[in-house]
């Protein structure tokens, strides 16, 4: 993460079996540090007796956040927490991979281009050449990695090469209609995100829209969700549904599915790289 200067802005989050002095814990350790809190959100889930927070805080930090991680080390282990600290404004490295529906991808290009979405895209990778003009109309490194049955396992070693190499924190699959292996499903355990429209299990394959539009549907719909090697049944970070009727022709139903999707993606996106999703077993808690 980058430099920040002194009075900067932090996020801490954490997670940790419940108990009793958790919340007391954390803000002495703020108080310690001189901070001043300026967002606080929790969560205590009964069924899995575990605690999750979101602090946000403004400290004059010489060693930034960097050192505060360091301090808070001794409270996390009293209390068996996983967590990050970070810089509010320390931009997500997010590697992006589409295939030929370009819809979520230009999306998240255009807010990141206007700084709607704090991430800092370094390359997106497409086994398809045909985002190439759009991605290098932002100025931006564009990968061509095509895959097939023979070439897969070398294809995901490269992408683990790019997101080494590109030092990316969140790799996000804006439409890339490849399935990957359960091994790398695990290697970006936590740290990947995927998009899929809401009708599954019911219309599964190519087309599902124009299925839809055979069935009446009434409801387009779509879902973000953490990459896991059970397909498209990872942790769920956002969903939203749009109400449709039988005015909608076939490419009115597609063009709505694919706008319900892109603001859903870019939700999850913006959330995650502002520190808001905390990974709670196979569910998601969201400090929106």
């Amino acid at each position: 993460m980058p430099p920040v200067p002194d009075g900067a802005e932090y996020v801490l989050i954490l997670s940790c079996p419940d108990r009793p002095g958790i919340v007391h814990a954390v803000s002495g350790f703020l108080v310690e540090q001189g901070a001043n809190i300026v967002e606080s959100q929790q969560f205590g889930d009964r069924l899995t007796e575990r605690f999750f927070m979101r602090i946000g805080f403004v400290a004059d930090a010489p060693a930034g956040a960097d050192g505060m991680r360091q301090d808070f080390r001794d409270v996390a282990e009293r209390f068996s927490m996983s967590y990050e600290l970070w810089a509010a404004a320390a931009p997500y490295r997010t590697l992006i991979m589409v295939s030929k529906h370009l819809h979520c991808l230009n999306d998240l290009l255009f807010r990141a281009s206007t700084g709607a979405l704090q991430i800092e895209i370094p390359a997106v990778v497409s086994n398809h050449p045909d985002a190439g003009a759009l991605v290098r109309s932002y100025g931006l490194e564009f990968h061509h990695v095509p895959v097939t049955p023979e070439t897969k396992p070398d294809a995901e070693q490269r992408l683990l090469d790019l997101v080494e190499e590109t030092g990316s924190h969140l790799v996000v699959l804006a439409r890339y209609m490849q399935v990957l292996s359960d091994d790398l499903c695990r290697q970006l355990s936590g740290r990947a995100i995927n998009i899929h429209h809401s009708f599954l299990p019911s219309f599964k394959g190519a087309r599902p829209y124009h299925q839809a539009f055979d069935r009446g549907v009434k409801l387009v719909g779509a879902t973000a969700h953490y990459v896991t090697g059970d397909l498209d049944e990872g942790p769920i970070i956002e969903q939203d549904v749009l109400r449709v009727d039988h005015g909608y022709d076939q490419d009115q139903l597609v063009s709505a599915g694919r706008d319900v999707e892109a603001q859903v993606l870019s939700r999850a996106v913006r959330w995650h790289a502002q520190s808001r999703v905390l990974l709670n077993g196979d569910r998601t808690v969201v400090f929106r």
